[in-house]
């Protein structure tokens, strides 16, 4: 079988295969607005070097993207799917290297490969110690999507991880790309939305002072324009959009979950959906 998988197609749908992250993604496709793209299928992450075949296949599955997308050279996203990520014991999150704003067919390849590895750092490596996970024969997917060049990303919990209450969504956003908000760069605003009838019950909008946004080299830390530090990253019709989809992931799923959404043209789009970890 091939070593590349097509979001929204049936050999994409299974964890065993793509990991959580791919396989949630694939399967989800089809309903909401997933940007597009392919995984390789699961690789030793000791992996030294990736194969010749495996190289040319994930070359000509990039330029398969650009030629559905009609464009040459299309920026995508490198991400990990490990086997055992995104699962409802430990979510991986931050331990494997993400790779933004990736341009060309050479330039996936590589990002493709350094992603593998990173699932052997020594970071990674400590994380899966600590939670009790296997340390050898570490198996690891990549997921490869066209970019979303983002106005706004948020991450979205479908139960408050802060007091534990399942009633409540709370949201967090900034402008930009969300590496600000997942790596910790940026103080994002926060919105909690009740479950019943979808009122923002608090809000904390906050001076947002750093952004992540596209560059040359790929993405880059930036200020955020005077004019947009202390006005709201979302609109009450935004944020609603964003609890209903959490609330209808949460109920697909049969757990809370844990998302990441961008906005771009007015468009919501499903970047990443989770298991929550830490409501205990």
């Amino acid at each position: 079988m091939s070593p590349i998988r097509w979001l929204g197609e049936e050999d994409c749908h299974h964890h065993e295969a793509v990991g959580g992250k791919a396989a949630v993604l694939s399967r989800y496709a089809s309903v909401y607005q997933v940007p597009p793209g392919f995984a390789i299928a699961a690789l030793p992450a000791a992996i030294t070097s990736l194969p010749g075949d495996l190289r040319e296949a994930i070359g000509h599955a990039y330029n398969t993207l650009g030629q559905r997308r009609g464009a040459n050279d299309v920026p995508v996203a490198v991400r990990s799917s490990a086997i055992d990520e995104d699962g409802a014991a430990a979510s991986f999150a931050g331990q494997h290297d993400t790779y933004l704003n990736i341009r060309g067919a050479m330039a996936v390849v590589d990002a493709v490969h350094r992603c593998v590895r990173s699932a052997v750092s020594g970071e990674a490596l400590a994380y899966r110690e600590q939670r009790g996970i296997a340390l050898d024969d570490v198996q690891i997917a990549v997921l490869v999507q066209e970019l979303v060049a983002s106005e706004v990303s948020a991450v979205v919990f479908s139960a408050n991880p802060l007091n534990g209450r399942r009633d409540e969504v709370m949201i967090n956003a900034n402008w930009g790309l969300g590496e600000s908000i997942v790596g910790g760069t940026a103080t994002p605003d926060t919105f909690i939305v009740s479950k019943i009838g979808l009122e923002v019950a608090w809000r904390d909008v906050a001076h947002k002072e750093r952004m992540t946004v596209l560059s040359e080299m790929g993405t880059e830390e930036a200020p955020v324009p005077a004019e947009l530090r202390t006005r709201p990253s979302l609109d009450d019709h935004q944020i609603q959009q964003m609890a209903k989809l959490a609330l209808a992931l949460e109920d697909a799923a049969g757990y809370p979950v844990d998302l990441e959404c961008a906005i771009a043209n007015d468009e919501l789009y499903l970047l990443q959906c989770r298991p929550i970890t830490t409501l205990g």
